[in-house]
C-alpha cells in the first residue's frame, strides 16, 4: 500500500492556522444580541394580547417564555466570559444581555402580581403595555454588524416609546387615585409601576445600543 504523503501548507496558510489556534474568531455578538431582542419581542407581544383579554393561559405562557429567556442570557454571558476577544466593548455587551433580560422578567412579574393580587388589564395597562414592544431594539441590533451609523435612529425610537409609557403612567395614576377604594388604586398602581419599570429596562437597552453605535462607528 502507497504511503500518503504529508500534507504540505504554503507559509502563508500555516501562519493562518497558527494565529487561528492561538486568536480564536470572535464570536458573533451582534447576532446573539440580536436573537435575544427578538425573543423579546414575541415576550411583550404576549403581555400586550394579554392586557387585553387577561387569559391565564396567555400568562402561563409568558411565565415560560421568561426561562426561555433566561436559557438565551446565559448562554450569551457564557460566549462573553470564553471569548477572546469581542467586537466592542465587553462591558456594552454585558448591559445589552442583561437589560434585554429584564425587559422580560418584568413582563413576567407584572402577570405574576396580577395573579396574586386578583388585578384585571385596563386600558392602561394595555396602553403602556404596546409601547414597550422591542421592535426598535430588533432594528438597532440587527443593523450593528452591516451598518452600525443607522441604528442610532433605532435607540433614538426606544428611547422614545419609554417616554410615551412614563406618559401614560402619570396619567393612569391620576385617573387612579380619584374616590376612595384605596385598596383597588394601590394594587393597580404596582402593576403600573411594573409596566413602568419594563419600559425603564427597554430604555436601558436602547441606551446601550447607542453606547456601542458611538464606540464602533
Amino acid at each position: 500500500m502507497d504511503a500518503v504523503p504529508p500534507r504540505r501548507f504554503s507559509p502563508d496558510a500555516l501562519f493562518r492556522r497558527i494565529l487561528e489556534r492561538l486568536v480564536p474568531k470572535a464570536p458573533d455578538f451582534y447576532a446573539l444580541l440580536h436573537e435575544q431582542a427578538i425573543h423579546v419581542q414575541h415576550t411583550t407581544h404576549l403581555l400586550v394580547r394579554f392586557m387585553k383579554c387577561g387569559d391565564e393561559a396567555l400568562a402561563r405562557e409568558i411565565r415560560r417564555d421568561e426561562h426561555t429567556a433566561d436559557t438565551l442570557k446565559i448562554r450569551n454571558l457564557h460566549t462573553l466570559n470564553e471569548a477572546f476577544s469581542t467586537p466592542c466593548d465587553r462591558e456594552d455587551i454585558y448591559r445589552a444581555i442583561m437589560t434585554l433580560d429584564d425587559v422580560v422578567n418584568y413582563c413576567k412579574t407584572t402577570v405574576s402580581e396580577m395573579h396574586v393580587l386578583g388585578v384585571a388589564p385596563d386600558d392602561f395597562m394595555h396602553d403602556m403595555a404596546v409601547q414597550i414592544g422591542a421592535r426598535a431594539l430588533i432594528e438597532g441590533y440587527g443593523k450593528l454588524a452591516l451598518a452600525p451609523a443607522t441604528a442610532e435612529i433605532d435607540a433614538d425610537a426606544g428611547r422614545k416609546a419609554e417616554r410615551r409609557v412614563e406618559k401614560r403612567y402619570r396619567k393612569a395614576l391620576a385617573a387612579l387615585f380619584v374616590g376612595d377604594d384605596y385598596l383597588n388604586m394601590f394594587k393597580r398602581r404596582e402593576i403600573y409601576r411594573h409596566l413602568s419599570n419594563a419600559a425603564d429596562r427597554m430604555a436601558a437597552c436602547a441606551n446601550t445600543l447607542h453606547d456601542i453605535v458611538v464606540k464602533i462607528t
